[in-house]
């Protein structure tokens, strides 16, 4: 299987303090990324932007405005997960690989990244998705998966899609099992569904009774 530090390139060598901003200009008309890597004598010191470069004196080097490197990077043992966080913390879509000595190795792009996600088996299997939620004080991820096994469902993932103060959302990933079971055990802990299922036959009987109600209203 393709481990994430498969995906450290070195397409574009690092830029270096002593370039001029006018070549780093050149540099990012060229390429489409939000930042890159700057080097000083083979140190990684931050991430120029591409957004800010375009204020910047273009006779003035790159260790002029040092100050406005951004230190962000990514460990080369780092599972994708972690460097995930590291690209939305930082809106970038490029982020600069370190081994444990702080020596540079290259960087990920965002988009690789990506297509690493995609080759999880939390979206390659197929599989029903579910959303639940509940109180922050009440969720356990211990009894979401008890839940979802206890059911005969195989769960391929779950993560925290949504919170704030009172309340979080749940997303599953869920293989096998019937998903109108475990859709009714959710609801008997006191789970709100917020995902719509076709096989939920709570919310159908609902729609039935709904239905006959506005029937006979309509009489």
């Amino acid at each position: 299987m393709t481990e994430i530090n498969d995906y450290i390139t070195n397409d574009y060598k690092a830029l270096d303090s002593q370039d001029t901003i006018a070549d780093v200009q050149d540099f990012f008309i060229d390429v489409p990324f939000s930042h890159f890597s700057v080097l000083n004598e083979g140190v990684y010191i931050g991430c120029i932007a591409s957004d800010d470069i375009e204020t910047f004196d273009s006779d003035k080097k790159v260790t002029d405005y040092r100050y406005t490197l951004e230190g962000f990077f990514a460990r080369k043992n780092m599972i994708w997960l972690d460097v995930l966080e590291v690209f939305a913390k930082n809106h970038t879509n490029v982020v600069p690989v370190l081994d444990d000595d702080n020596s540079y190795l290259g960087y990920y792009e965002l988009e690789d990244i990506v297509k690493f996600f995609h080759e999880t088996p939390f979206l390659k299997e197929q599989g029903g998705i579910i959303v639940i939620k509940k109180s922050i004080l009440d969720y356990s991820m211990s009894q979401v998966t008890q839940i979802v096994e206890s059911n005969n469902g195989k769960l391929l993932g779950l993560f925290i899609s949504e919170a704030d103060v009172e309340s979080v959302q749940i997303t599953i990933k869920i293989a096998l099992g019937s998903m109108n079971d475990i859709i009714q055990t959710f609801r008997r802990y006191n789970y709100e569904i917020i995902s719509e299922h076709h096989e939920d036959n709570y919310l159908n009987s609902l729609r039935e009774r709904s239905d006959y109600l506005d029937k006979y209203l309509n009489i």
